[in-house]
């Protein structure tokens, strides 16, 4: 990968990170315009991230961060863990991001500029002037956000760098997400769940889950990092189905800030924290996804898959809306489950479960587990029902023992049903597979939904 930018690349690099500062500076006219200055960061995050990418290459090859693409022909080796640049000017964003949206707080119920000419009597003065109204719950979610964040990029680059075992690394995300649960149990602490119609007679209307409800969000920050890492192995689709989901909840977001009628919805702060988090996300992640897009010139590394799913997790825990960002893991949901035999040791389990790139046709085919003996008999009869209804495709010796099956992923499962093709066409094709179900999953949860609640609470 060439460390030059070309000058095409260059001048619209250059042309957006000018017109993305002009925006900043422009905002301190008014009362800061968070919304305004997060669009203007996630510009200037993925100017930075693209130009880091291509000028870091090389260095980071240098100290053997570097890897093979196994999918091509000529296995050619690229950069590797090329997320962790994006990680850090990611964290860098939401850090300088801070003052704004507590920008008027600042100035007016504190001793800033907008107080620094105004007498206040001796009991106003004692009180902290108007230093009680300023939400010091929102700083404290904003700042144990970027802790947790922090903190399962560190695990991310460790990973890279030291290859840790699964079953140390799989419960570190919830070590990294407690500074934002206490954050969640000191400021908001709502451990209450609406009850479905059809169980309110058993449950009644509310249901108090209590500590259950803070087991429920670590089990969130476990499964969002390490669901994006096990969907990978083709050029592209890390970033891609992060980026799908991204979107996809800002589109959430949106929806809740749209006026429709004179009063703001309850929940307009929840879904504006839930944007700064997402905006500059994207903006890092498009630099990465053109770099990464078949055919790769970097790999992402497991730290941009740990750092994508924290991003989620946060945003759905502090937005209050993790029911919601489940419907839009549904794929993540079903790969993880899919992969349950492999991952817990029912079936042989080999160390990359990619699919199989055919050097003679240059397509992908499913790759296949090895059976060393054959498989104990409920896990036989398990594998045959798999293959008669097309969830998997197994092998028999002449004695009819199973010796061989396609490995238990989402990818190799595509493979499968439709058959070898290119690695552009399979990324492409999940990527529209998980665009389709996040959509559905949103009609879901505001149309659906009304089967069994009683109300949405988009319309309250």
């Amino acid at each position: 990968m060439s460390a030059i930018l070309s000058k095409t690349e260059s001048w619209a690099l250059f042309s957006l990170s000018a017109a993305c500062t002009g925006i900043l500076a422009n905002t301190f006219h008014g009362e800061g315009e968070p919304l305004i200055v997060s669009l203007a960061l996630s510009g200037l995050a993925f100017a930075f991230s693209f130009c880091l990418i291509r000028w870091l290459g090389p260095t980071f090859m240098r100290v053997g961060l570097k890897g093979k693409d196994m999918s091509k022909a000529k296995q050619i080796e690229i950069p590797e863990t090329m997320g962790a640049i994006c990680a850090v000017v990611y964290i860098l964003a939401i850090i300088i991001f801070i003052p704004f949206p507590f920008y008027k707080y600042i100035v007016a119920a504190t001793s800033g500029g907008g107080n620094k000419d105004v007498m206040f009597e001796l009991n106003q003065v004692e009180t902290g002037r108007l230093l009680h109204r300023f939400p010091h719950s929102k700083l404290a979610s904003y700042l144990s956000a970027i802790l947790s964040l922090q903190s399962v990029v560190l695990l991310g680059v460790g990973d890279d760098l030291f290859d840790i075992r699964w079953r140390h690394k799989l419960f570190i995300p919830a070590f990294a997400a407690i500074p934002m649960l206490i954050v969640y149990f000191v400021d908001f602490g709502v451990t209450k769940v609406v009850v479905p119609v059809p169980l309110q007679s058993y449950l009644g209307e509310i249901f108090d889950l209590g500590w259950l409800y803070y087991g429920y969000m670590a089990s969130v920050t476990i499964f969002c990092p390490n669901s994006i890492n096990i969907l990978a192995g083709i050029n592209g689709i890390e970033v891609s189905q992060s980026l799908v989901i991204a979107v996809l909840i800002a589109l959430n977001d949106v929806l809740y800030l749209i006026p429709i009628n004179a009063r703001p919805h309850p929940a307009t702060d929840s879904h504006l924290f839930s944007l700064y988090f997402l905006l500059p996300f994207i903006g890092v992640s498009l630099a990465l996804w053109k770099h990464n897009w078949y055919p790769a010139r970097v790999f992402v590394g497991d730290t941009y898959c740990y750092f994508a799913g924290m991003v989620f997790a946060v945003v759905g825990i502090l937005g209050h809306f993790s029911k919601t960002l489940l419907l839009l893991f549904v794929p993540q949901i079903f790969n993880f489950l899919y992969s349950a035999p492999q991952l817990f040791g029912l079936v042989p389990c080999p160390r990359h479960r990619l699919p199989h790139f055919n050097a003679r046709t240059g397509l992908l085919e499913p790759s296949t587990a090895q059976f060393k003996q054959p498989p104990k008999p409920l896990v036989d009869i398990a594998l045959n029902i798999l293959h008669k209804i097309g969830l998997l495709r197994i092998e028999k010796n002449p004695q009819g023992q199973i010796v061989s099956c396609t490995n238990f992923t989402i990818l190799n499962l595509w493979l499968v049903w439709f058959g070898p093709m290119r690695e552009d066409r399979l990324a492409m094709g999940i990527t529209a597979m998980q665009t389709v179900v996040g959509l559905l999953g949103l009609l879901v949860r505001h149309k659906f939904a009304l089967l069994i609640f009683r109300q949405d609470n988009l319309t309250v």
